[in-house]
Formats: C-alpha cells, sequence, structure tokens
C-alpha cells in the first residue's frame, strides 16, 4: 500500500466504509448488470435498477470516483473488472458472496470490533464461529454466499495440486456448501469426497452437490471438525478458511489428526488468510484477519512459518507453501512419510 504521508490519506482509509457500500448498494440494485456489454444514461440506467434518477446519479458518481464505472459523456460503463466479476452472468462472477456474505453479515459483525479488543463481549450475538453456524438463517446465508466465492479458487486450487488418475479419498474438514470438493471431483473422475461441517451448513451444501449430480460421490458428515471423529484412509485432508475461524490452540490437533488419517504418502492441504512471518502485511489478509477475531476472539494471526510448524509437529514432511488468492490466501500442502 501507499505511505500514509497527509490527513486526506487517512480520510479515505476512515471513509472508505462509504466506497464499500457504494459497491454493494450497486449490487443489490444490480447496476453492473445493467451495464453488461454495454453504457447507458443516468435516464436509462435509473430505469433498468428501478431507482429514481437523482438518487442513481449520486450513487453512479461514486461508483466512476472509486473507477468501478467509466464516463463517457453523459454515458456511463463498467469498468473491466466490474464487467469480469461483477455481472452475474461472468463466469467469474462473485458479486453475491460480496453483497451477502461481506454487507449483510461481516459489515455488521465489525462493529463489535473495539468491544472485542478489551474482551467487552456481552452481549454480542456470536462468540464463536460454532454459535453462529447454529443459527440456521445465518448459516445458510454464509454457506450460499461463500459457495459463490468458493468456486474459482477451489478449481485453481485443484488444477495446482495435480492428484493424478489413481482413486482418490479426499476429506474436506469444514469445507461448507461442498464447492471445494465439487471443483476436485469435476476435475478427477475418480476422487470421492467427505465434507464435514456443521449440520445447518452441510443442508445447503448438499443441495449444491445435488445440483451438480454428484451425490454419489460428494458426501457430508455433520460435526465439528475439532472433535468430530475424521474417517480414517485419506489420501488428502483438506482444511480451507478453517485455521483462521477456530481457536489458535485447536489447530495442533487438527494437524495431528490430519496425520492420523491420511494414508501413508497422503497429503494434508490448509488454505487461509495467512500474512507474512513478519506481521508485515499484505494489506487484505491483514484486515481479513482482523475481521475473523470478531467472532473468533481466541483464533491467531496465521503465518506460513507457524502453520509449517503445526504441520511439522505433527509428523507431515516436505512442505510447500504458495499462493492461491494473491494477496489475500496462501496455501500450504505436506505428505505423510
Amino acid at each position: 500500500m501507499k505511505r500514509i504521508e497527509s490527513a486526506e490519506d487517512i480520510s479515505f482509509l476512515a471513509f472508505g466504509f462509504m466506497a464499500s457500500k457504494a459497491l454493494f448498494a450497486a449490487l443489490h440494485v444490480d447496476v453492473f448488470g445493467a451495464l453488461d456489454g454495454e453504457s447507458k444514461s443516468i435516464e436509462d440506467l435509473a430505469e433498468a435498477c428501478d431507482v429514481p434518477e437523482h438518487r442513481m446519479e449520486t450513487l453512479v458518481t461514486s461508483l466512476v470516483a472509486v473507477a468501478l464505472l467509466q464516463k463517457d459523456g453523459t454515458r456511463f460503463a463498467n469498468s473491466e473488472a466490474s464487467q469480469a466479476y461483477l455481472v452475474r452472468e461472468s463466469a467469474q462472477y462473485f458479486g453475491d458472496y460480496l453483497r451477502f456474505q461481506i454487507d449483510r453479515q461481516m459489515y455488521p459483525f465489525m462493529q463489535n470490533l473495539d468491544k472485542v479488543l478489551i474482551g467487552k463481549t456481552e452481549g454480542i450475538e456470536f462468540e464463536t464461529y460454532a454459535d453462529w453456524m447454529a443459527d440456521p438463517d445465518h448459516a445458510e446465508l454464509f454457506s450460499r454466499s461463500q459457495h459463490s466465492g468458493s468456486l474459482g479458487p477451489g478449481a485453481v486450487l485443484a488444477k495446482r495440486l495435480d492428484l493424478g488418475d489413481e482413486a482418490i479419498k479426499l476429506l474436506d474438514v469444514g469445507g461448507g456448501s461442498g464447492a471445494f470438493s465439487i471443483m476436485f471431483a469435476k476435475r478427477y473422475p475418480n476422487l470421492t469426497a467427505t465434507v464435514l461441517d456443521f449440520p445447518n451448513v452441510i443442508k445447503v451444501g448438499q443441495a449444491f452437490v445435488a445440483e451438480e449430480g454428484l451425490q454419489d460421490r460428494v458426501g457430508f458428515m455433520p460435526g465439528d471438525g475439532t472433535n468430530a471423529n475424521w474417517p480414517v484412509d485419506q489420501d488428502v485432508v483438506l482444511m480451507s478458511y478453517l485455521f483462521s475461524g477456530v481457536p489458535g490452540d485447536a489447530i495442533p490437533k487438527l494437524c495431528s489428526d490430519a496425520f492420523r488419517v491420511t494414508r501413508p504418502g497422503g497429503r494434508i492441504v490448509v488454505h487461509d488468510f495467512m500474512v507474512e512471518d513478519d506481521h508485515s502485511g499484505p494489506p487484505l489478509a491483514a484486515l481479513w484477519q482482523l475481521q475473523h477475531m470478531v467472532y473468533t476472539l481466541d483464533g491467531f494471526g496465521m503465518t506460513p512459518g507457524f502453520i509449517r510448524e503445526r504441520m511439522e509437529e505433527a509428523g507431515f514432511v516436505d512442505i510447500k507453501e504458495y499462493d492461491l488468492i494473491p494477496g489475500m490466501t496462501r496455501v500450504l500442502e505436506g505428505t505423510k512419510a
């Protein structure tokens, strides 16, 4: 990030939530979809989104100012990134993840950050991820929106791991909607997966798996991954976004459980938000870890070095590390000798 050198720089950070809300509001009324592949005037855009012209003009001005839209005379169009990622018909669309999970859940949760920092948790609705997922409505909203944000990374990870053509058993601990397991099953015809997660979460996942016609290859097991009885003889144990959602002292056991149920030669794969070992950034990963702290009070800020040490303590060797979502998430994978 650029250096903070002026009052304007500080103000840009302080007022950043307004830009976030402009993005979310535009997604809710489908501004980017209305501009799919074409430009429109304020009048036409207001009509397409069913928003009064003067309000649409104010919204669009802010979207142009933060480079989500482009202006040419009196007409407006999507920026290149908005067209690629914020138009529902795009294969790379993740707008539902932003407008539901981030806007409707994460954004309100951040109001509790100052309380959490000093341990003043009375009145906070959910103090742990498990409490949060015990609420059926929150579990469904989180899982559905997370699904749209996980399919792309799931496809990239499935390609990166190169599991070969042999029969593969995958245990997806904390696998949520099954997005990663679905993408692995699509890439590897001989793979079968078991998704372990809370009961309210797997109800949503079962519907997504059924839509893909993968019920015979992607199954579900209800439970809390930190204390469930994991199935054994696995070729791969995947834990994506799990370590950042559990207390830090649960991580050594998760690694040792993975070692216990993995066959010799099998792999552990950890994917999560991680900052550099010196805690200098990157910014998006650091901010995500800050956000996670609101409902994982005893969670640790993940670094590759910390996870590598826990894997090695559990017995894994030949540990590899690489980025998955640049600037946000990393992967560490190890092998059971």
